[in-house]
């Protein structure tokens, strides 16, 4: 067997041989990881006008492709009863998407004569509406919310105009509403980030 360069060599007198020390393995430091900030789309407010009811149908296909894609609807119909709903029997479509009307057996069309049972009535069934809608509003519980005639409910008296802009402006900044219908007051359209406006063809 061959020997070893270091082997052969005669050791020089006086000098002792230096041991060897072992190598240790230099520690890998980890690279810290890259921070990836994901930027968080801002909500809009959005404002479908006319100046006739039933405007509501031109938003439709906007809350139903936005639920198809995974967001979170609601579509309140402030002043269309007939089918008895309210808050707790709200209809679900699409898994994500809720239609929700008052607990009421009519539509209001005009407000009702003050102090009547119809106004008491109908009073308290579109602010259980309006409730439900300012709660999931303040807590982000929903992508989309659709406020249909809410303009309406506010001119014939049903709800606070100044309730309704607190808690809009209070709203989680991604959260996007659209409000639907005549009457929208004049503090809710310069609230508007978009405004569209419907006019009969003829």
């Amino acid at each position: 067997m061959t020997a070893s360069l270091s082997n052969s060599l005669p050791q020089a007198a006086g000098h002792a041989r230096r041991p060897q020390r072992p190598l240790h393995a230099v520690p890998q430091t980890q690279a810290p990881p890259v921070l990836r900030l994901v930027p968080q789309s801002e909500g809009l407010l959005q404002v479908h006008t006319a100046p006739f009811r039933g405007s509501v149908p031109s938003v439709l296909s906007q809350a139903l492709r936005a639920a198809g894609l995974g967001s979170r609807v609601l579509i309140s119909q402030f002043l269309k009863g007939g089918v008895d709903q309210g808050p707790a029997q709200a209809l679900s479509l699409c898994g994500r998407l809720q239609w929700m009307r008052p607990a009421m057996p009519v539509c209001v069309d005009a407000p009702a004569a003050a102090g009547s049972a119809d106004e008491q009535a109908h009073a308290a069934a579109i602010a259980a509406v309006w409730e439900h809608c300012a709660e999931l509003l303040l807590a982000g519980s929903v992508d989309l919310m659709v406020l249909d005639e809410l303009g309406l409910a506010l001119s014939y008296g049903y709800l606070d105009q100044q309730q309704v802009i607190a808690t809009l402006e209070q709203r989680p900044a991604q959260m996007d509403v659209i409000l639907t219908g005549p009457s929208i007051p004049e503090p809710l359209m310069a609230m508007a980030d978009q405004v569209t406006e419907l006019r009969r063809g003829f």
